[in-house]
């Protein structure tokens, strides 16, 4: 968490009291936020600028700039940051290293994320998984079966712990023993639907819930699809199960298809309603899965490499597919080139099965061959 300011630090030399200072204010958005930070380069700059610079800016009227300069001493946002402290709620801020990597590749991602848990680098490799709050039998169970094989292959499951799809998402991860990530529309002081409270305290022990309203947030209909943006930003692709033309979880499709990331959707019955926006998804272009192989072998190079329990350095989600040979003979390779008698000796398996793995591994486009008989992982 970031530290709280001591009562006598200036308060305009924390980025922390900018960033909650900015999220108490009713009226600023993230597209207000980001402005903000395009014009004034930083938040701190926001807070020492004028009342005249700041109505410059198009779409902030003299009442949302008075509301800005009032909260200038950061005064609300340290007993904000004292109470978040005693709920264990933590916050991220936009530029630091812990930060979420994919979410941090869009315009229009939050400043400060709000989170209770615990976010790790391994979830740089996370699959959302969205879909209709009034499914059927058959969207429950695909969504439930698709989270649990995700979390057994290392892979976090990300969703918006709403009723139906969502929620079974979360339970298949959760029950796989895998890790899932929860994104609110509301503070993390109000649990929606309030009948989750005991799914929410299940996913704070095996990821986290995360916003980026304040702790007092109410539930606002305009919230939840400004939300989806998160949850599609945390994710290298999304599935949609069961949604509807009219179902928000399409929002999220969208907003994964600007970030330029992977949709896939499961098809249902061509007469239900309920799969009628996936079965146009699948018609638009995008990827029908019928299995978890799908998703994965769909999905493109990481942007940076993410450490598994399981199988080591992933630089590849297909790597996740590997058996546990070949995940052996690939963790025995670097970026730098090693010669075949260096791989041959720092595994224990027969030469001939090592030389038939490292072919396959290099039609799986996982392995480089050099001139000289070296090798490398591109």
């Amino acid at each position: 968490m970031q530290s709280i300011p001591e009562p006598d630090t200036d308060p305009m030399t924390d980025p922390a009291l900018h960033a909650v200072q900015l999220s108490l204010i009713p009226g600023v958005g993230p597209r207000t936020v980001q402005n903000l930070v395009n014009h004034f380069g930083e938040l701190s700059a926001v807070f020492n600028a004028s009342h005249e610079e700041l109505i410059a800016l198009p779409g902030l009227g003299p009442k949302l700039a008075r509301k800005i300069l009032e909260g200038k001493e950061g005064t609300t946002a340290r007993t904000e940051l004292a109470r978040l402290q005693s709920e264990n709620v933590n916050i991220l801020l936009r530029g630091t290293d812990e930060y979420p990597t994919l979410l941090d590749q869009n315009c229009y991602a939050p400043q400060l994320l709000y989170y209770k848990g615990d976010i790790q680098p391994a979830d740089g490799l996370a699959i959302a998984i969205v879909g209709s709050r009034r499914c059927t039998p058959y969207g429950l169970g695909q969504a439930h079966k698709i989270a649990g094989a995700l979390a057994r292959a290392g892979v976090t499951v990300v969703s918006g712990l709403a009723r139906g799809i969502d929620a079974a998402a979360h339970r298949g991860a959760i029950e796989a023993g895998g890790r899932t990530l929860a994104v609110f529309a509301t503070g993390l002081g109000t649990v929606y639907p309030p009948e989750h409270k005991d799914l929410a305290a299940r996913v704070v022990q095996q990821g986290a819930l995360i916003t980026e309203s304040c702790f007092d947030q109410l539930p606002i209909a305009g919230l939840f699809p400004q939300r989806n943006r998160i949850i599609s930003g945390l994710s290298l692709g999304v599935i949609l199960i069961e949604a509807s033309r009219k179902s928000g979880s399409l929002h999220t499709a969208r907003h994964a298809m600007e970030q330029g990331r992977d949709v896939f959707a499961v098809p249902g019955r061509i007469d239900s309603l309920e799969s009628q926006g996936c079965l146009d998804l699948i018609r638009d272009g995008a990827t029908l899965i019928r299995s978890v192989e799908d998703v994965i072998d769909e999905l493109g190079p990481l942007s940076k490499p993410v450490q598994s329990k399981e199988k080591g350095e992933i630089r590849k989600p297909i790597e996740l597919n590997l058996n546990e040979q070949e995940t052996a003979i690939l963790n025995a390779l670097t970026s730098d080139p090693k010669h075949i008698d260096e791989v041959l000796r720092a595994v224990t398996l027969d030469p001939s099965r090592v030389l038939s793995t490292l072919t396959v591994l290099e039609m799986k486009q996982l392995v480089r061959r050099h001139p000289g008989n070296y090798l490398s992982r591109p």
